[in-house]
């Protein structure tokens, strides 16, 4: 089976563990209110005149290239607060309502990241396997928010520097190795700058969840009906928040925290990947084809972090020009944590690097990453660094502050947390001061909010959920019971059912349900 392709599937969204990002972000949005009358990040009021070219926009479908799907462009404002200036050009999709039955309007998506394309999300999963009566009652509409794949990409490093990027040692031992870990979260920041210094500023999740707003419009909505997943269940959090009158049917599945600051979502991240790593090493030491043993959790855990020393010391052949040190090789298990499905391949991956053939683990973080095998990249990296460092304050500012919060991350995750803490100083450097900053999002006056947690999901840990669905004022928390990131479509009967009911019927599951 080819890994690649098992690890990049449309139902897996990425929210983002540390390896050079910043991990999960959860911004500020503008105060409360409708888009004619809040600003964007930048702030004071807007004329409701200005904004209605916007919202009064007719959208030019037409086929884009995937049989059953249409494409169009829609403009918004580059500044909100400027929204008599320059305009950008967002990428929106769907696949229309198949029927028979009543057309309920539009089922916007989100698959997370940032960075992740929504629109490659509908046409190569959702608008295909989502379940039968959703699709035949709704459009599925995607958008790639502004920053992401179709729309104004963020770029900013060449496929080459890329690949030197993802290869710098993200667990240094010396002040040299930290020397070079700085220089290469500067030298990605001043690529971004060079190559998307007009966007950057204005990628921030306040001004996506604003664009969400005028499509609803546009599609003829009275209200939002939504589907966000990981990070997308921040930018559906958010949206609540500034237009909590126009809230329908809200699906937050694997929901981020907004209250807590950068360096306490990273640290909850590197303890979520934890839990999911001690569940993988539990069912591989029941197996013959364990190479982490099988005696104990522990003892698996110590023999990868073996591994992980060996190959920091001397990576190992790939069969190509790159080779298997232990950034990447980190970055190919995290990649498994995202789907139990993928743990027989980690097994396998993990026995070969033992013996010295990196290739497996090499393509798992490919398949992380994007990286296409002529070496070129998406711009998922890119986006979910641009959007992150914009939405909060770095969770660490230098070296030296480091290595004062790292003992907490390496009590979050013997395992991963030294590379975790490392990689949270990537926003240090970014050439854009952020606009948001942690708070709790209630969004009162909205209608049923689902929000759903899965209880040992490695990227969004489920006390994310939790807290979410405690702070809105209409959340409604749907719990399940099982591993993975994100529950919607992973195969629980319950867990679709009480989502389905939900979009179809308008019925949000009871309160504290668990599947």
């Amino acid at each position: 089976m080819d890994t690649r392709r098992l690890l990049r599937t449309f139902a897996i969204p990425l929210a983002a563990a540390g390896l050079l990002l910043s991990g999960c972000s959860g911004g500020s949005p503008s105060p409360g209110g409708s888009a004619s009358d809040t600003a964007g990040a930048a702030g004071g009021p807007v004329p409701t005149a200005a904004l209605e070219p916007y919202y009064e926009q007719k959208l030019n479908w037409r086929a884009c290239g995937v049989p059953g799907f249409e494409c169009a462009t829609m403009k918004a404002p580059l500044d909100y607060a400027k929204p008599d200036g320059e305009s950008i050009k967002l990428a929106v999709a769907r696949v229309k309502a198949t029927g028979p039955g009543k057309r309920l309007g539009s089922l916007l998506l989100n698959p997370g990241g940032p960075g992740g394309s929504a629109i490659g999300y509908l046409q190569g999963y959702a608008g295909i396997g989502y379940p039968a009566p959703v699709r035949a009652q709704y459009d599925v509409v995607a958008v790639d928010p502004r920053g992401v794949a179709r729309s104004e990409p963020v770029e900013c490093l060449t496929g080459p520097e890329m690949d030197a990027y993802t290869q710098v040692d993200q667990t240094p031992d010396d002040a040299a190795e930290a020397a070079a870990l700085e220089k290469a979260f500067k030298d990605f920041a001043a690529g971004c700058q060079k190559r998307s210094g007009k966007v950057l500023p204005h990628v921030s999740t306040t001004e996506a969840a604003r664009d969400m707003d005028v499509l609803r419009a546009v599609l003829g909505d009275e209200k939002l009906t939504y589907i966000g997943a990981s990070y997308g269940t921040f930018l559906g959090a958010t949206y609540a928040e500034l237009f909590p009158e126009r809230v329908g049917r809200l699906v937050l599945d694997g929901a981020m925290d907004p209250a807590l600051p950068a360096r306490e979502l990273n640290r909850d991240q590197t303890a979520g990947f934890e839990t999911a790593f001690k569940s993988f090493a539990a069912d591989c030491i029941k197996r013959a084809d364990c190479p982490l043993g099988q005696e104990s959790v522990a003892d698996a855990a110590a023999r990868l972090k073996d591994l992980f020393a060996k190959l920091d010391a001397s990576p190992v052949p790939t069969g190509e020009d790159r080779r298997l040190g232990e950034s990447l090789a980190t970055t190919g298990v995290i990649a498994a944590m995202y789907d139990d499905g993928a743990w027989s391949q980690l097994r396998s991956a993990l026995a070969a690097a033992q013996n010295g053939d990196g290739a497996a683990l090499l393509a798992m973080a490919d398949s992380y990453y994007e990286r296409e095998t002529d070496g070129s990249y998406s711009n998922l990296m890119f986006a979910n660094a641009a959007v992150n460092c914009l939405d909060l304050p770095p969770a660490f500012t230098s070296p030296t502050d480091v290595r004062t919060g790292v003992a907490d991350f390496e009590k979050a995750s013997p395992v991963f947390g030294r590379s975790f803490a490392w990689a949270a100083m990537n926003c240090s450097p970014w050439p854009t001061p952020p606009t948001g900053k942690a708070h709790r999002i209630e969004a009162k006056g909205a209608a049923p909010i689902v929000v759903v947690g899965t209880t040992r999901d490695p990227a969004t840990p489920y006390k994310w959920a939790q807290s979410l669905a405690d702070q809105l004022s209409s959340g409604r928390l749907l719990t399940h019971d099982g591993d993975g990131h994100t529950a919607y479509g992973r195969g629980s009967d319950c867990i679709d059912t009480a989502i389905n009911t939900y979009l179809l019927e308008g019925k949000a599951p009871e309160d504290g349900k668990r599947c």
